[in-house]
């Protein structure tokens, strides 16, 4: 998908880290590391007996953000300083 949007010079975006570094212009969605770790306890608590229906529903609480640097060059995008310094992972 990454090659097909590029292309076709279209910015691509997707929800995890994983997507910036296959080629997106960037990715922006739940942290992929505190994805796993409360999963880990939803796991426990189920293993240890309680009902998954009384397990709270959660939203995440740390967001990522990533850009991949040479698409964006590509694609003939700048991006900005600011941008730049919110991103949690810079592709090159």
């Amino acid at each position: 998908m990454a090659e097909a949007a590029l292309r076709a010079r279209l910015p691509a975006m997707g929800g995890i880290p994983y997507y910036a570094e296959s080629g997106f212009l960037l990715s922006y969605g739940a942290s992929s590391v505190a994805w796993s770790q409360r999963s880990a306890y939803f796991v426990d608590r189920i293993l240890r007996g309680t009902r998954p229906a009384d397990l709270p529903v959660e939203q995440p609480s740390k967001i990522d953000l990533a850009i991949n640097l040479a698409t964006a060059k590509a694609l003939g995008l700048t991006i900005s300083p600011s941008m730049r310094a919110r991103a949690d992972q810079l592709i090159e």
